[in-house]
């Protein structure tokens, strides 16, 4: 009988099946004593790049991520160095899941993988699970818990780690607003009137470089797991993004998904649903500067700047995800109408950038 799918996992997408005979093999080459039952997969149903899978033996089941489907833009979706950072960072910082195998043999799937421990929690987006009451002081704690795990991943020494052997800390905002530039020059479609004023804007402002931490540059709620009852956080996802850097780029892009209930609606509802952040009794992005500061003991003077960086981050992500859309490369229809997000996402950081929000 096939298994139960928790809340986060779907029947593999049409367009997104794995080869289930190529990747059981691999696993039973690979992985001592998994039981004689067939393989199961199913899809987990966020995220808009990587595809990610549980997959499930009897009682054996852990999670896999391959890049998505079609020409992806370059040094994106590298599994390898996703799966390095997970090995460095999962002994020190426990919330990273472990990871247990990495696979570049492309007969398998099409494309490099990689296989990670299965972590069981509570994962948080639009909306809270049935059974749980929601108070203005349980937003609060789950507000705690974000900036405190965000503070303590910054204050671990990276050069304890292997990741300073795949990072460049110096220089390395300079670096990121020009190269987010040519991201969206390389993905552009739609001309908008505002994006030129915003990259000079970006390139005039950059500020002194804080003291390099390991950043995972992807932080939001629905890349992160909690316990049954949303004390602690038990997981965090996604790391493709990291590397070592300035730390409040990593707090902008954070600060960058967290709305707040006053937002324009535009920004609020995102590619959808509002984020529970809106609710009451969740930080505004001011009290999570506020922590993150007394926290970390960093100067965060310059928030608007790095604030105004990740909105236009997030204009481009969306904008190469509307390119792929675009060119016939994944035919998603939540994809359609993304160049309207990017462009009221463009206009919202150069609003935000000359303080007229």
């Amino acid at each position: 009988m096939p298994h139960q799918m928790s809340k986060d996992t779907i029947p593999v997408r049409k367009g997104e099946e794995l080869n289930l005979s190529g990747l059981e093999k691999y696993l039973r080459t690979s992985i001592v004593n998994l039981p004689g039952n067939p393989l199961e997969v199913l899809q987990f149903s966020a995220g808009h790049s990587n595809l990610t899978y549980q997959i499930k033996i009897g009682d054996w089941e852990a999670v896999l991520r391959r890049p998505p489907l079609g020409p992806v833009a370059p040094k994106a979706h590298d599994m390898e160095r996703e799966f390095k950072i997970l090995s460095e960072l999962n002994p020190v910082f426990s919330v990273a899941p472990k990871p247990l195998l990495f696979s570049n043999q492309l007969e398998i799937l099409g494309s490099p993988f990689f296989i990670m421990e299965r972590k069981k929690g509570v994962v948080l987006d639009t909306s809270f699970p049935e059974g749980i009451k929601v108070t203005k002081e349980l937003c609060q704690q789950l507000s705690e818990v974000m900036v405190d795990k965000l503070a303590e991943l910054h204050s671990l020494d990276y050069r304890g780690t292997g990741l300073a052997a795949i990072s460049k800390p110096e220089g390395f905002l300079e670096r990121q607003v020009h190269s987010w530039i040519g991201r969206y020059e390389r993905a552009k479609t739609d001309e908008i009137d505002a994006v030129n004023t915003l990259k000079k804007w970006l390139a005039d402002h950059l500020p002194m470089q804080q003291k390099a931490a390991v950043i995972h540059y992807d932080y939001k709620f629905n890349n992160a797991m909690f316990n049954e009852n949303l004390s602690d956080m038990v997981g965090l996802f996604d790391w493709e993004m990291t590397t070592v850097g300035d730390p409040l780029a990593d707090l902008g892009v954070a600060l960058g998904y967290w709305n707040q209930a006053d937002d324009p609606v535009h920004l609020k509802q995102g590619l959808g649903q509002e984020s529970i952040t809106v609710q009451e009794g969740f930080f505004t992005r001011n009290q999570f500067i506020e922590r993150y500061a007394k926290k970390s003991g960093r100067d965060v003077t310059n928030m608007n700047f790095y604030l105004t960086f990740a909105y236009f981050k997030l204009a481009v992500i969306c904008q190469q995800i509307y390119f792929r859309y675009k060119k016939g490369q994944t035919n998603d229809p939540r994809f359609a109408n993304l160049n309207y997000k990017v462009k009221t996402l463009i206009e919202h950081a150069t609003k935000v950038a000359y303080g007229e929000l």
